[in-house]
């Protein structure tokens, strides 16, 4: 079959051929209809993202996997059956300690397509206690990204930074990740919603997903503008998603009074706080945030296939598989300003 394959010792990447795993005890053979092109992979590949729990030299990039299953591992728990549609779960708790047995987050979690196999090939290996049951007029590409560009966000607002309605919110970086942030807190009654990017037309989107305002963080009278929306009290969230130090602290000087930073997007640059007593005054926090948790793709499969939630906006293109090398230069480029691209195999 054909996997896109980084190789952690040369930072090489290539789509190659390889076998067709088999599934062992617990596992089942996913047939890959859609996955999704992430900055995660992005990172992964030009070296800045480094794999914690690396199982092997050279990884099958993505996370983002939908599907059906093709075949049965032996020692199944669950009543799984072949060509049931499934999205999986952008990782796998290490099965080790009290956290994971209560399916709380856990630092130890591996994450699929960085930690171990992912989903950009013909044919993927899952878990089954990872496998999220898709419904049948479900598509595979609105599936696919569920499990990070849409489930990151939505743990961010519902459950690290608990967003009650009629709050404020800002969120700086409206790509693949702050676009479905400014879409969930706009679905939990966040206002007014602040989105903040330096591209024109992302910032237009942001306005289409349910902003109530756009603004260049370069402009002369941003500040202003930040209090001018929350009248005067400044923003009660601020979520970066671009994951950028000058985002921070651009975004932690229009807090409010407990206004809270959350840090969405990942960087292996250091955090630091320059702001002097008014960061003690007003009371403010910052609070680290990674992935979704082990409830949100459920959640928001059962909330997309109702009709809160519509994410066929959110798909860009369709790529195939064998161009993957492209998509990525696609998404480091940001040609085209895609919120998400699907390799398709």
């Amino acid at each position: 079959m054909l996997a896109g394959r980084f190789h952690l010792d040369g930072k090489r990447f290539a789509v190659e051929e390889v076998p067709i795993p088999v599934p062992g005890p617990g596992e089942v053979l996913i047939q890959v209809k859609a996955a999704g092109v992430c900055l995660s992979d992005v990172h992964l590949i030009d070296g800045t993202l480094l794999p914690l729990f690396a199982t092997s030299d050279v990884i099958t990039v993505g996370h983002e996997v939908s599907g059906v299953i093709h075949t049965l591992g032996p020692g199944l728990k669950r009543g799984l059956t072949v060509g049931a549609r499934v999205t999986l779960e952008a990782g796998q708790s290490c099965d080790q300690c009290e956290d994971c047995a209560r399916r709380r987050p856990c630092s130890r979690v591996r994450t699929r397509g960085i930690d171990y196999d992912g989903g950009w090939a013909q044919y993927a290996i899952a878990r089954e206690d990872t496998l999220v049951p898709i419904p049948d007029q479900f598509p595979f590409d609105q599936a696919a990204i569920i499990p990070d560009a849409v489930s990151t966000p939505y743990a961010a607002v519902v459950a690290t930074a608990g967003v009650r309605p009629a709050q404020s919110v800002g969120v700086w970086g409206v790509g693949g990740v702050g676009a479905h942030n400014v879409r969930l807190a706009r679905l939990v009654g966040a206002a007014p919603i602040i989105a903040i990017d330096p591209l024109p037309s992302a910032r237009e989107r942001a306005l289409a997903f349910g902003a109530d305002l756009a603004l260049d963080p370069a402009g002369p009278d941003f500040a202003e503008q930040i209090r001018a929306a929350t009248a005067g009290r400044g923003l009660d969230f601020a979520f970066d998603c671009a994951g950028v130090p000058a985002v921070r602290e651009q975004a932690g000087a229009v807090l409010g009074l407990g206004g809270v930073l959350i840090l969405v997007g990942i960087t292996p640059k250091p955090l630091t706080i320059t702001e002097g007593l008014t960061f003690n005054y007003l009371c403010k926090q910052v609070r680290g945030h990674y992935g979704g948790f082990p409830e949100s793709v459920t959640e928001l499969v059962r909330l997309t296939a109702s009709g809160r939630l519509d994410l066929a906006p959110s798909i860009t293109d369709h790529i195939p598989l064998a161009d993957a090398a492209d998509a990525v230069h696609r998404l480091e480029n940001k040609t085209g300003d895609p919120i998400r691209l699907i390799l398709v195999p």
